[in-house]
């Protein structure tokens, strides 16, 4: 989902056609900015980028006539929609229904356009900035109900998310079962899976790792090809899993840490609902592991996503 980032820019990862009618799409991390008056997409998230990283693809905002759903228009590609600027047609793939409704307002927002009624029964409204502004606090849920956007907080669910970094071409809902690509059948019940990055013991350094949380252990690979995983961290060696508090020093968006005795662990997600989604769903498997018995010993604190565990 589009949120906004500390810039007070709306950024998020979509699919996009870079070649007009190839019918490819490529995953890019967009930027809008209104201040600069300008849509610009990168390989990933610049923060994950080498410093001074150029973006490879940049669109004036006054140059854009339309933005609209395009269902219709390529049946075969889920979830896209078309921005219409000048002589060219830019293609881009949602990540689900909710994601594609919100972008096309954002940016028929950020462009002084009201949003065309569909007839097909698609909802259209313009999304408040102060909604957009809570995107970045807290996972929500969007209703169009006559016309109005209703934003209401959403539960996450153990099981629940797709990361979206690299779907292979299945999509999923947010409330489904993670997609998990390139392995056969694990021993464990697999709870959620996705990409996120994070950061290097030794280097300090970020890079992007497939992380598989399961009933017992959240493990991460190198990619979702690899059999093999860098580090498995077992579930009853975590003492905290939280919202990072030295984001802002550490100048990093959606940051969660996974507190053990030996290491803290700091793990960036691609949007506030997925960093959620994470927190919840790693304290949901080590209360199921630990049982009624050490859980109820446990101190919930629902409010600033901190779980804490007797060691």
């Amino acid at each position: 989902m589009p949120y906004v980032d500390r810039q007070n820019r709306i950024c998020g990862f979509l699919d996009i056609e870079e070649n007009e009618n190839s019918g490819k799409f490529l995953r890019r991390y967009f930027i809008l900015d209104t201040k600069e008056g300008s849509l610009v997409w990168y390989m990933d998230n610049p923060q994950n980028l080498p410093k001074g990283a150029e973006h490879v693809g940049s669109l004036k905002l006054s140059y854009i006539s339309k933005v609209s759903d395009a269902t219709k228009l390529r049946p075969k590609a889920e979830f896209c929609f078309v921005i219409n600027a000048g002589m060219r047609k830019f293609y881009l793939q949602a990540n689900d229904q909710q994601d594609l409704v919100e972008w096309v307002n954002v940016l028929n927002n950020a462009t002084k356009i009201t949003v065309p009624k569909s007839g097909d029964g698609q909802p259209s409204a313009e999304m408040p900035q102060e909604v957009l502004g809570s995107m970045k606090q807290i996972s929500y849920k969007t209703e169009i109900i006559g016309g109005v956007p209703i934003i209401t907080a959403t539960q996450e669910q153990g099981d629940g998310g797709q990361n979206g970094a690299d779907r292979g071409g299945l999509r999923k809902a947010h409330s489904q079962l993670p997609y998990f690509l390139g392995r056969g059948v694990q021993d464990q019940a697999l709870i959620k899976a996705g990409y996120c990055v994070k950061q290097g013991a030794l280097m300090k350094n970020w890079k992007r790792r497939y992380f598989l949380l399961e009933e017992n252990a959240l493990s991460y690979f190198k990619s979702d090809l690899e059999r093999e995983p860098l580090r498995v961290i077992p579930l009853k060696e975590v003492h905290k899993v939280q919202e990072c508090k030295q984001s802002d020093l550490m100048q990093r968006d959606n940051l969660f840490e996974v507190v053990t005795s030996s290491r803290t662990f700091y793990i960036q997600s691609d949007s506030p609902e997925e960093m959620h989604s994470w927190i919840k769903a790693i304290s949901g498997a080590i209360v199921a592991q630990r049982g009624p018995g050490r859980s109820a010993a446990s101190r919930v604190k629902c409010d600033s996503e901190i779980l804490t565990f007797p060691k």
